[in-house]
């Protein structure tokens, strides 16, 4: 589960999830939508793979979305689903998606870069329930 909320001139995106798993693959969803305003008209007609280390969980997922952002802002990539492994410090995603079309898509917010403000990467208990979640701060 992913949402969405409003920071100063900002925009972030907090997720949660069962597993770390989880919260990272919900992440790629949540960047998509931060650019695209209906994520659900993207389509998972292409695959790409990514495969990333980093010095700790909260600099991984910052890294992640980072590099799903230079896909979108390289390529047009929008992810519409992804399968994501952390082990550690080290992820390996497959995120399914297609290419921005004017036709297809009508854009959201210009995300300008993953911020380092406030990003933290949690494991959380509720109710006697263990889960995780993770927020970051866009820039657009």
């Amino acid at each position: 589960m992913f949402e969405t909320f409003e920071h100063t001139a900002d925009l972030g995106l907090r997720v949660a999830g069962d597993s770390l798993n989880d919260v990272f693959a919900e992440a790629a969803v949540g960047m998509t939508s931060l650019i695209v305003a209906e994520v659900g008209s993207v389509e998972a007609t292409e695959q790409r793979a990514i495969e990333l280390n980093s010095p700790d969980l909260e600099y991984l997922y910052f890294d992640w979305l980072s590099e799903l952002l230079f896909f979108f802002e390289s390529e047009g990539w929008l992810t519409a689903k992804a399968r994501v492994e952390v082990n550690g410090n080290s992820l390996h995603g497959i995120v399914r998606g297609e290419t921005f079309s004017e036709d297809q898509h009508r854009r959201s917010h210009e995300v300008k870069a993953v911020t380092y403000h406030e990003l933290s990467v949690l494991q959380l208990e509720r109710d006697g329930k263990s889960f995780w979640q993770a927020e970051v701060i866009v820039d657009i």
